[in-house]
């Protein structure tokens, strides 16, 4: 596993360990992020540790047309249950995913390091953040980043207040980066909650087929 110093590339991703650790060190700037995302390598780490680079293999990641929505979310979407916008406010909905508890997790991996640098990526235009609203509270949200060349978004974290709005937000933007003509999500890693969406793990030279 590499140490970085500011001015090192990173390796090439086959050199991750067996859970996907690839390198350690390095900084948080919009040019190491965005070199990070267009070689399939993402930051995970915690306040007590060094910036930690991953690249796992298998890679769990939605083709769009894959989408499923149950019946129950179905008759959300139909009665119009959430009001769902785009970039209307990427500060909050990074802060509510920095402070939503997970279960098997002590405090979060969304530092305060981390929340600038990804505000910064969306001041930029690369990070984008879907906003779920339920009667003029926010109560839901995603954000990522948008790899527009090649037509893939990179999903980072979400959140929700009330049950199954992250669920809808996350359908919501499915079908809105389908449009778009995003041909992959990349969702990192295996959740059951994304695998009910649809979400599969390929093998990292499959998905890093999609960057090159």
């Amino acid at each position: 596993m590499k140490f970085l110093t500011e001015k090192d590339d990173f390796p090439p991703v086959d050199s991750a360990n067996s859970i996907g650790l690839l390198a350690f060190g390095g900084d948080l700037s919009p040019e190491r992020l965005m070199q990070a995302y267009t070689h399939g390598i993402f930051p995970w780490y915690d306040s007590s540790q060094p910036i930690l680079w991953w690249s796992p293999d298998p890679r769990m990641v939605l083709f769009p047309e894959r989408l499923k929505i149950s019946k129950s979310m179905k008759q959300l979407l139909k009665k119009g249950a959430f009001e769902v916008s785009f970039n209307r406010n990427f500060e909050k909905v990074i802060q509510n995913c920095a402070a939503m508890p997970r279960e098997g997790q002590q405090g979060t991996w969304i530092t305060r390091e981390m929340q600038e640098a990804y505000v910064k990526l969306h001041e930029l235009g690369w990070a984008e953040s879907v906003e779920v609203w339920q009667e003029g509270q926010l109560m839901g949200g995603i954000y990522g980043i948008y790899l527009r060349e090649k037509k893939v978004f990179c999903g980072e974290s979400m959140f929700t207040k009330v049950s199954n709005a992250s669920k809808y937000g996350f359908i919501k933007m499915v079908e809105n980066l389908k449009q778009r003509g995003v041909r992959l999500i990349d969702c990192q890693i295996y959740t059951e909650h994304l695998a009910s969406l649809g979400a599969e793990e390929i093998p990292r030279e499959e998905f890093l087929k999609y960057l090159h």
